[in-house]
Order: structure tokens, then C-alpha cells, then sequence
């Protein structure tokens, strides 16, 4: 795709964040997150053994049993991470859920786009900014850009963050054994850039991100490299509230292009700043979750810990009904 003209300037955005009550205290060698990271594993674990088994509709105790839990134990890891119970957790991924919250928020876009993102409803707002590259600097790859970067857990596993003088540029997730391949891309992206290992650095975005009720609140910006209908998507994406989701049809129409969706579909598989720029809240019509750049499973952690965390109810869904609706 040709490089077309950058957004210049910067943008002011409100984006809602919310935090468990159980990562609100943290020390320095038994911090929360890093249990909240090992948490995750067992999370994933489960929901991969009820992808790979829910036509047979396995019980709870089966999915804890793949989790390496008793089911004591498996309630209490949900408990800890996501602030309840399995089962209500489950519900959060079901399609009717999901198509319920496409239903009540068809115009959920256009009504932030309006309001500039100042609803009083949010219950934690991070001020972030953003700008993107020149076309100059696009051509140019990174030459002359150096970037801090440094792994750390969060709530989704491992992440690899990346910043430079002028904001953030890169939030990704992987498994500590892929953190060569990790690096490796980030480098890639920004090929003439030099990158240079900071942890302690890079370890106050990500408190910021994830522990905002633990570090001091001041504003967040965010360094975009992309084309101009790129930058046009991952806008949008910004005004997505925790909670919510949108369409791939209904972000479309938000930027005033109904008839992109699958150009869409590929700006946002293309966004290399995840979960802060939530491309994790955009599904498909049907109610299907859809692909994640990062991994499905992890896509749908992060829809379902996001409205537990938030105090969402779930519809109710009959227990022999549960397991297989989630994966349909």
C-alpha cells in the first residue's frame, strides 16, 4: 500500500482501563501482575481445552482438571485474576452475550466520536495522546528513532513494550520462550531504528497501564507508524470503552466508509500497540469473536476479564448450554 499523507498534530483521548481489586498492592519481588501473568496460563489452558472439546460439553471439573486445579482451587484462580467466578466468567463468552452488547451499542461509535470521550461513567480514564509519523519518517524505517524496550507480566501474560523520546510504539504479547521472535519483529517494523533494553524504563508504562491506581496519573502518548486510513482505524479503535464491543461493519461505518470492512479487518490486524489500542474490542457481527494478531483464546480472556472487572452481568444461559455456546 502507498504511503499516503500522516496525521500531523495530536489528538487528546480519554481511554477507560479498569483494575482488579486484587492488583491494587504490590512489592517489588511478588507483585500481583507477575502472579496475575501465571494466572493467565491456567486461564488459557482452560480455554483451550473447552475449544478443543466443546462439542462434548465437558463439566468444570474436566476444564480444571486441564488447567492442572481441583475445582476449589479453579474457582479461587478466578477469584484472584478476574474478580469471579468461572462460570460467570464462561458466560461473558458466549455469543448471545456478545451479540446482546453489538444490539444495545450499534451507535456506540458515533456517540463517543460526539461526546469526546468525556462520559463520567468510567470507572479508571488514562489521558493518552497520539501522533503519527511524517511520510518522511515513515519512508525513512525508524533512522535516527532509538527504542527503549523491556518484557513484563501483565494480566495477559508476557508482554514486550517499546518506547521512544516520542511515546509508546509498540505493546505485543508472547510466551517468555518467544521472545527472540518478539524482538526480532519489533526490529523489522522499525529496521533502522536502534533498540536498546530498559527495563526499569519501560516498567512504569506498563504499572501505568495496568496498576493505574498504583502510580501517578499523568498523560500516556502513543508514537503511530501507519498509513492514513491505518491511523483513521486505529482512531476509532481508541473510543471504545472497556466493556463494549463494535463490529468490523459497525467501525466501518464509524469512519465513514461502511463498504472497508475486510480493509478494516486487515488496518486492525496491522495495529502493533495492543490491548491499549483495544483492536480486542472489535468481533464480528455474528457474535463470533474473531481473530487476535496475539491469539484468539487471549482475545477472548480479554473481553470477558474486561466486563467481569467492570461489574457486567451476563445473561443467563443454561448450564448443559454453557460450554458449547462460547465455541459455536
Amino acid at each position: 500500500m502507498p504511503v499516503e499523507q500522516q496525521k500531523t498534530g495530536v489528538l487528546t483521548l480519554n481511554y477507560s482501563l479498569v483494575l482488579s481489586k486484587k492488583q491494587r498492592t504490590m512489592t517489588p519481588d511478588d507483585s500481583p501482575i507477575s502472579q496475575a501473568a501465571l494466572d493467565y496460563q491456567r486461564v488459557e489452558q482452560a480455554l483451550r481445552f473447552i475449544e478443543e472439546n466443546f462439542r462434548r460439553q465437558p463439566s468444570l471439573k474436566e476444564i480444571a482438571e486441564a488447567a492442572n486445579l481441583s475445582e476449589y482451587h479453579f474457582d479461587r484462580l478466578f477469584s484472584r485474576w478476574a474478580g469471579t467466578t468461572p462460570q460467570r466468567f464462561l458466560r461473558f463468552l458466549t455469543k448471545e452475550y456478545a451479540k446482546n452488547l453489538l444490539d444495545q451499542r450499534h451507535d456506540l461509535l458515533d456517540v463517543t466520536l460526539k461526546s469526546g470521550l468525556s462520559s463520567p461513567g468510567r470507572l479508571h480514564e488514562l489521558f493518552v495522546t497520539f501522533e503519527a509519523l511524517s511520510p518522511g519518517e515513515y519512508k525513512h524505517h525508524g533512522a535516527g528513532v532509538d527504542i527503549a524496550y523491556g518484557f513484563h507480566p501483565t494480566p495477559f501474560g508476557e508482554c514486550l513494550l517499546g518506547v521512544t523520546g516520542r511515546g509508546v510504539v509498540s505493546l505485543t504479547f508472547q510466551h517468555p520462550d518467544e521472545r527472540a521472535t518478539a524482538l526480532a519483529r519489533l526490529q523489522t517494523q522499525w529496521h533502522k531504528a536502534v533498540l536498546m533494553e530498559d527495563k526499569s524504563l519501560t516498567a512504569s508504562y506498563v504499572a501505568q497501564l495496568f496498576q493505574p491506581e498504583t502510580t501517578p496519573r499523568k498523560p500516556l502518548h502513543l508514537l503511530l507508524r501507519g498509513t492514513n486510513f491505518q491511523i483513521k482505524v486505529w482512531e476509532a479503535l481508541l473510543t471504545i470503552p472497556a466493556g463494549q464491543v463494535v463490529s468490523y461493519d459497525g467501525l466501518a461505518a464509524a469512519i465513514g466508509i461502511p463498504t472497508a470492512q475486510r480493509a478494516v479487518g486487515t488496518a486492525i490486524g496491522q495495529n502493533a500497540i495492543g490491548y491499549l489500542i483495544p483492536c480486542h474490542r472489535v468481533i464480528q457481527k455474528i457474535g463470533n469473536t474473531g481473530n487476535y494478531r496475539w491469539g484468539a483464546l487471549r482475545k477472548r480472556a480479554m473481553l470477558a476479564w474486561e466486563a467481569a472487572q467492570l461489574g457486567a452481568e451476563p445473561l443467563t444461559v443454561p448450564t448443559t448450554d454453557l460450554q458449547y455456546s462460547i465455541f459455536r
